[in-house]
C-alpha cells in the first residue's frame, strides 16, 4: 500500500518511568489509528519521548519499534521535564495534525476521535475531563490553578491540564516554548491568532505507576509561570499580511 509522504497524524507522548503502561497504551493507539479511514490512504505515527526513565523503559521501547514501523522513540540523556519532552516530540513529529497525550493510561485513545471533527474548524482542540478520576487534593489544586489562570490570561479553557489535545502543525511551528509552557498551550495559540475550543473526554483512574507531577509543580510552578505568559500576551507580535509583492528590479 502506497501512502502520502506526510503522516496525516502524529501522537506525541512524553513518558517517564511508565514501563508498565507502554505496551497497553501502544496497543490501544495502534488499534484506534489503524481503524481510522484516514489511515487507509496516509501513514500515521506514534512518537514516544522517554524523559530520562530509569525503570528500563528503553528495552520495551526498542522491542516496540522493531515490531511496529509506526512507532518512533526520542530518548533524553536525563530528565528534562514535560515541556522539553513535548518540544522534542513536536520537532520529530511529521504529521499534519499533532495529538498530545499522557502516558499514564488515564485517557482512552478512542477519544481522539471526539476531537478530530472539531479540528476541521479550529486550530487547537482541547479535551476537558468531564469526570476526573484523581484524588481530592489533585482535583482541588487543578481547579484552583485553572480558575486563577482564566482570571489572569482569559483563555476561556476550563481544563488546560488535560493532556489530550489536537493541534494543526502550523500552531506548533509558530508558538514559542519555554520551561513550564505546556500548561499554557491554549493561551499561547490564541496569542498568535489561532482558534481554540474544548470538548469533554473520559478520564480513568491510574492503574500502574505514580504521577511524576505533584501538587507543587502543578499548582505553584504554574502560578509562577502565569505572569510570564501574561507579559508575553502584552508583547506578542500578531499581524496579518494584506499583500506581498516583488517589484521588477529592472524598472
Amino acid at each position: 500500500m502506497t501512502f502520502d509522504a506526510q503522516p496525516w497524524i502524529s501522537v506525541v507522548i512524553p513518558m517517564k518511568d511508565e514501563r508498565e503502561n507502554i505496551l497497553p497504551l501502544s496497543d490501544q493507539l495502534l488499534t484506534f489509528l489503524r481503524s481510522r479511514e484516514e489511515s487507509q490512504c496516509a501513514a500515521f505515527e506514534i512518537v514516544f519521548v522517554d524523559d530520562g526513565s530509569t525503570d528500563h523503559s528503553a528495552r520495551v521501547f526498542q522491542d516496540l519499534m522493531k515490531e511496529h514501523a509506526e512507532v518512533r522513540v526520542v530518548s533524553f540523556d536525563r530528565n528534562y521535564g514535560q515541556t522539553a519532552a513535548f518540544d522534542a516530540g513536536f520537532r520529530h513529529a511529521k504529521g499534519a495534525l499533532i495529538v498530545t497525550l499522557d502516558g499514564d493510561l488515564q485517557y482512552d485513545p478512542v477519544d481522539i476521535g471526539r476531537l478530530l471533527p472539531l479540528a476541521n474548524h479550529y486550530d487547537v482542540v482541547c479535551g476537558r475531563r468531564e469526570r476526573r478520576n484523581d484524588d481530592v487534593i489533585r482535583r482541588w489544586s487543578s481547579r484552583l490553578a485553572n480558575s486563577v489562570r482564566n482570571a489572569v490570561i482569559h483563555d476561556g479553557i476550563h481544563d488546560t491540564g488535560c493532556s489530550l489535545k489536537v493541534f494543526h502543525r502550523s500552531v506548533l511551528d509558530r508558538i514559542p516554548l519555554f520551561k513550564g509552557m505546556h500548561r499554557f498551550f491554549p493561551a499561547l495559540a490564541q496569542m498568535y491568532g489561532f482558534t481554540v475550543t474544548e470538548i469533554p473526554v473520559q478520564h480513568f483512574p491510574r492503574i500502574h505507576g505514580q504521577s511524576k507531577y505533584g501538587v507543587g509543580n502543578r499548582l505553584f510552578a504554574s502560578l509562577y509561570d502565569l505572569f510570564a505568559v501574561r507579559w508575553m500576551q502584552s508583547r506578542a507580535l500578531n499581524y496579518t499580511v494584506k499583500q506581498s509583492s516583488r517589484q521588477d528590479v529592472s524598472e
